[in-house]
């Protein structure tokens, strides 16, 4: 008997499923293969975020999430702090999104 996952997992994964008396079949991906997944795991973790139905269980899929953006980061050279370093940039610029504003429409005059 098989499962089938066809998606991207964390490193750690194919020792769990070996230490689990299972056999993964697993390969490493090409660089480009590896970014669409990237992009996959992305928005499956936000489906997970939305999906959460507890405190607890959010924070846990946050930090799946947080773990994503990462790996982008490093993906394209930047590190986790240099994320923060151009979020902080865009917040004293354009704001947060702390005050909950949902822009319906601009009048053009």
């Amino acid at each position: 008997m098989e499962k089938l996952y066809n998606k991207l997992v964390r490193d750690n994964i194919p020792e769990i499923i070996k230490k689990d008396n299972r056999k993964p079949i697993y390969r490493e991906l090409s660089s480009d293969e590896y970014w669409e997944y990237l992009l996959e795991k992305d928005k499956e973790e936000l489906l997970e975020v939305r999906d959460a139905s507890t405190k607890e269980e959010i924070k846990m899929e946050l930090a799946d999430k947080l773990e994503i953006i990462r790996a982008m980061a490093k993906f394209h050279g930047y590190t986790l702090n240099d994320i923060i370093e151009e979020a902080d940039k865009k917040r004293s610029k354009n704001g947060a999104f702390d005050n909950r504003i949902f822009l319906e429409k601009v009048i053009i005059k």
